[in-house]
């Protein structure tokens, strides 16, 4: 087309035509050859995890003495324990500015059905939420469009990453500007998304890039640090990276660290283990003494581990009648893991459904488009909540806060 240039004006309002990558094809089912079915894409990298034992390598390392392989190792456990403190103040600025955006939105939209209640004016509240919401959503797929290896959770890729394949662009600075201001606007404007996905991503984003000293997207940033330059040793940064994600969104750094073990990386050592839990302790530990010093201004305290945390299930004191379960509870818990699997699988096969229809007829068309389709969501998502808080939901007083009760 001739209209296309590449400026981004133009990228977003042209058609990009009908071509498709070979992943998508695969997912649609339109490759017949099996050649054809398994070429990657030409853009990708293969990492090199291995050692190369020469003779050159040999004599470096028994060149180096003792003094100089404990400062090395010093060195990498201190980059370990800075990966994790910067990976629980991210979680704590997309917790505290989602927290404020939420805030602002619903204490100015609360006063609107207030007023609106009496009056009879609920459409004019409604509009509020919906100027709200979809401004955020707008910025957040304008991030979106601007890196688009941001979208998504970015745990497939990382996943890709830590098992030697290198997408472009997966583990850069601006992928980790977009990705955390995406889905800071994408929370605040009431879709259902959450922060745990992203965390990961960005925790393995800031495991690739700290060690390194030096940015690719801004290139002022470069400073003579001399270790850490081989795809091992990053790659082992990045699964400490994603193990201190996993810990900030939960709380719970030995989960963090089994999932990096388990789920992402295939290439692991003992040692690698020690750092990683460390990672995810200095993660866990930053975000909940920040969130519990902001939030309730008991610095110390640590009542918040993780940003997503389902409460404590507890007995009331004294209380000797009370039990948190018994034997007979425990069907009642098998249907609930025969019902969640199922209502998973449907999820799942709903999901594929979806996918491939938006691969289908809104993937190739304009980036616009789909800046379109994320605004439609979020109206339908925002129009669903308020009309059922306004005809299903039920007003109640809200109850001073307790000593004992203070969530």
């Amino acid at each position: 087309m001739a209209c296309c240039g590449n400026c981004f004006c133009c990228q977003c309002c042209c058609r990009e035509g009908e071509t498709r990558t070979p992943e998508e094809l695969t997912i649609l089912g339109e490759i017949r050859d099996e050649e054809d079915e398994i070429l990657p894409r030409k853009d990708y990298e293969s990492l090199d995890y291995d050692r190369c034992i020469n003779e050159p390598y040999v004599e470096v390392l028994e060149g180096m003495d003792n003094r100089k392989a404990k400062k090395y190792e010093a060195v990498r456990w201190m980059m370990v324990f800075t990966i994790g403190v910067t990976v629980g103040l991210v979680g704590l600025f997309v917790d505290f500015f989602v927290r404020l955006f939420t805030k602002l939105k619903f204490t100015l939209v609360g006063d609107s059905v207030e007023k609106c209640s009496d009056k009879g004016c609920l459409p004019l509240s409604l509009l509020e939420l919906l100027a709200f919401n979809m401004t955020f959503v707008f910025i957040a797929s304008v991030l979106v469009l601007i890196e688009p290896v941001a979208t998504g959770s970015g745990i497939p890729e990382i996943k890709s990453y830590l098992n030697g394949v290198k997408i472009p662009g997966i583990v850069r600075l601006r992928t980790f500007l977009c990705k955390a201001a995406g889905v800071l606007f994408s929370v605040a404007g009431g879709l259902f998304v959450g922060k745990e996905g992203p965390m990961i991503h960005s925790g393995a984003i800031v495991g690739a890039g700290l060690p390194q000293f030096q940015s690719i997207t801004f290139k002022r940033i470069k400073f003579d640090f001399p270790y850490f330059r081989s795809d091992r040793d990053k790659r082992d940064f990045v699964s400490a990276g994603a193990a201190a994600g996993v810990a900030a969104a939960f709380g719970a750094p030995i989960g963090g660290t089994l999932f990096s073990l388990e789920e992402g990386s295939s290439f692991w050592n003992q040692a690698l283990t020690w750092k990683v839990l460390f990672c995810s302790m200095s993660a866990t530990f930053t975000l909940n003494f920040f969130r519990s010093g902001i939030n309730f201004n008991k610095w110390g305290s640590f009542q918040l581990p993780g940003l997503l945390n389902f409460g404590e299930f507890k007995c009331p004191d004294g209380d000797k009648n009370c039990h948190l379960w018994t034997a007979v509870d425990l069907a009642f818990f098998v249907l609930m893991g025969v019902a969640g699997g199922l209502l998973g699988a449907l999820f799942n096969c709903m999901n594929k459904c979806l996918a491939k229809y938006r691969i289908r007829h809104i993937h190739p068309k304009a980036k616009f488009i789909r800046v379109l389709e994320s605004l439609l969501v979020t109206m339908v998502t925002t129009v669903v909540i308020f009309a059922a808080s306004m005809l299903l939901g039920e007003c109640r007083d809200l109850s001073s806060p307790t000593t004992h009760n203070t969530t």
